[in-house]
């Protein structure tokens, strides 16, 4: 099953997308805040997207940061328009992570979604490990 991971910014939103497997998170593509919300329905259904990963947007001392707020209102809208199921990874460093490890000049929101997406996909590979 694929996940779409999902970097809620002020004006930007980066995309990733995973494997079938949902063993790797990659870089898919960034979109404007006002198209995020029609670009990421295409792409469940283009993608046969099986769940949402969205950074969860929490301070490093546990309370919600600045932007919280509005990711809470984008996922009702969110909601709203999918029946696929949407989970939360904490977003933390995450574009600061991107900027580290993407060599190429410009916006990394994408990357910050893969990071997001993969630490997520890490946490179910473990939890599988744990059953077994």
């Amino acid at each position: 099953m694929k996940y779409l991971g999902i970097d809620y910014g002020t004006k930007k939103v980066g995309l990733a997308i995973s494997d079938e497997g949902a063993s790797f998170a990659f870089p898919k593509e960034i979109v404007s805040i006002e198209k995020a919300l029609e670009r990421i329905v295409e792409l469940t259904e283009e993608e046969k997207v099986g769940g949402i990963v969205l950074g969860h947007s929490i301070a490093s001392n546990g309370e919600k940061n600045e932007i919280a707020s509005f990711v809470e209102s984008f996922t009702e809208k969110l909601q709203s328009k999918i029946s696929v199921p949407i989970f939360f990874e904490r977003e933390d460093f995450s574009s600061v992570e991107a900027h580290r490890y993407q060599t190429k000049a410009g916006d990394r929101d994408d990357s910050a979604a893969a990071i997001i997406l993969q630490r997520y996909l890490d946490k179910l590979l473990d939890n599988k490990n744990m059953q077994q």
